[in-house]
């Protein structure tokens, strides 16, 4: 069983910056994909990063692009959001996620991942 937590949300300003954190439990960390979701009032949940077990290859949302950076630490078993030029749409609840490894999944999915955190509020203001 892996345990998620997320940590680091918080109120910014429009323009302003968040670094977000989530720490993992489990020795198979390394193995696992990681994302970052994220769940406005009202909206589905949507994919925002993704960055595989080599610590390389990474996806993101368009939306995202440009702004956000996705990172991990495997000796820590951690992976961060870094999140610049925030945008009151950027509010929302933000969900870590970890994947177990399957050729078949593109890790941009919710249903590529099997472990969840409790998620982490952001909140960015006009």
């Amino acid at each position: 069983q892996v345990q998620l937590v997320e940590s680091g949300g918080g109120l910014v300003q429009a323009g302003g910056s968040l670094r977000l954190s989530c720490a993992t439990s489990g020795r198979t960390f390394s193995t696992y994909t990681m994302a970052w979701f994220r769940q406005a009032p009202g909206k589905e949940r949507e994919f925002v990063a993704s960055i595989k077990s080599n610590g390389i290859t990474t996806y993101y949302a368009d939306s995202v692009k440009g702004r956000f950076t996705v990172s991990r630490d495997n000796a820590q078993n951690t992976v961060n959001l870094q999140m610049n030029s925030l945008k009151p749409e950027d509010t929302a609840v933000y969900y870590c996620a970890a994947g177990t490894p399957n050729f078949y999944k593109n890790y941009q999915r919710k249903s590529d991942f099997d472990y969840w955190g409790q998620g982490t509020q952001v909140t960015v203001s006009s």
